[in-house]
């Protein structure tokens, strides 16, 4: 019973994670679209809505970065339940404090809101190792498994709730999400006993000297980094900006950007069920054509038409799965030396660091056309793609010397 409640607490936070920061997609792009020129929320200090919308989108990521780079080596110090209950009861407060600002329509607090949200919920690499921890064997790879399937389920589900719920008004999805982070909270009360907090340092003194970045002093793993940064820059701007583009082409309000939202995540999730059984025969070769398969469907989007861009967004989900699935079982076989938990928290901060680029980078390209981020983000892919099959063509041994 106890593995249970183990196990669907992990997934219940992981899919909560990404809910968090894929709710708004939906709900803000027809809000600053749309606003009337006396709205106070899209409207802040008389500027232009779309770049007050590319700064709501980073300031989750910009928490979601700091969380992620810190929250594990943390939990290593004080205990995997106190930082959890922590954190999700936080993100919880963060999720009725947005519901507020969006009431009384104050942008500067839904900035705050959305930021504290960010940063509590970057506790993915807490809830990994809590598994890890806890289980063994053939258990162990399943739920991390499970795990990952719930994160990409997240996707789904953030945009779903708002389509749902949004009818209701404005601030009802996150309300919802707020509870199902107390829920959350709950089962991982239930499932963790009480541990022992370690002395010594302060958490302060941890989160600056054991953060995720520290591995980028090797070589191999600095590679690795500005590859994955590059693709997930390229990811990150089809995330965030594929809902504006939705509405400014084919007039879609929330529930219609839902819907579409879950043609494509319904496909990745799927894909991810079998993505881990694949061959892994010349792993990085493959990632490299799976990475410009995302790109060409990320340009779709640049073509301007409504039909061909939607068979993109869909079509998205499938390499894009199967990328994720071969890139981390590679690195955390090559780079196991470093710590499993280490590799994995690299991984996920360039992906909150790419939300940031290319939010700023955003803010500014849509003013010009909403395209124009889309089209950058798919070049970037490409050459992501580029990089990573040159890097496969180096012979083993001179890669391994250049990594010592």
């Amino acid at each position: 019973m106890k593995n249970v409640l183990l196990i669907a607490s992990a997934c219940l936070l992981g899919i909560l994670s990404t809910v968090g920061a894929s709710l708004p997609y939906p709900i803000l792009p027809p809000l600053f679209a749309n606003a009337g020129a006396t709205d106070t929320l899209t409207h802040f200090l008389g500027l232009p809505p779309k770049l007050l919308f590319a700064i709501a989108l980073m300031v989750n990521p910009v928490g979601l970065l700091i969380g992620t780079a810190t929250l594990g080596s943390l939990s290593d110090r004080y205990g995997r339940r106190p930082l959890l209950l922590t954190t999700a009861l936080g993100a919880a407060l963060g999720h009725m404090l947005t519901a507020w600002a969006l009431a009384i329509r104050s942008y500067p607090l839904f900035l705050l809101a959305r930021f504290c949200t960010g940063l509590l919920e970057g506790n993915g690499s807490i809830v990994r190792a809590m598994l890890a921890d806890r289980l063994q064997g053939m258990l162990r790879n399943q739920a991390l498994s499970w795990l990952n399937g719930a994160f990409y389920l997240g996707w789904l589900v953030g945009p779903l709730l708002a389509g749902l719920t949004i009818g209701w008004g404005l601030s009802v999805p996150f309300f919802v999400a707020a509870g199902f982070l107390l829920l959350g909270a709950l089962l991982v009360a239930l499932a963790l006993e009480r541990e022992v907090k370690a002395g010594g340092a302060t958490w302060w003194q941890v989160a600056r000297e054991r953060h995720a970045f520290n591995l980028l002093r090797h070589p191999g793993l600095r590679t690795l980094f500005g590859v994955q940064l590059a693709y997930t820059c390229g990811v990150t701007a089809f995330y965030e900006f594929y809902p504006l583009w939705l509405v400014e082409v084919g007039h879609y309000d929330t529930r219609a950007i839902s819907l579409a939202n879950v043609g494509m995540c319904g496909v990745m999730t799927a894909s991810s069920l079998v993505a881990g059984r694949q061959n892994r025969d010349d792993p990085l070769r493959r990632a490299a054509w799976l990475a410009a398969v995302v790109a060409l469907a990320i340009a779709t989007l640049g073509t301007g038409k409504l039909w061909i861009g939607l068979v993109g967004i869909v079509a998205f989900g499938l390499p894009h799965a199967f990328y994720n699935a071969i890139v981390q079982v590679w690195a955390a076989d090559r780079y196991s030396d470093h710590g499993q938990g280490a590799v994995m928290g690299l991984l996920s901060t360039t992906f909150c660091l790419a939300n940031i680029v290319m939010a700023a980078v955003g803010a500014v390209l849509t003013l010009v056309d909403t395209r124009l981020v889309l089209v950058l983000g798919a070049l970037m892919t490409a050459w992501s793609a580029s990089r990573m099959r040159a890097w496969a063509r180096r012979p083993l041994a001179q890669v391994e010397h250049a990594e010592s």
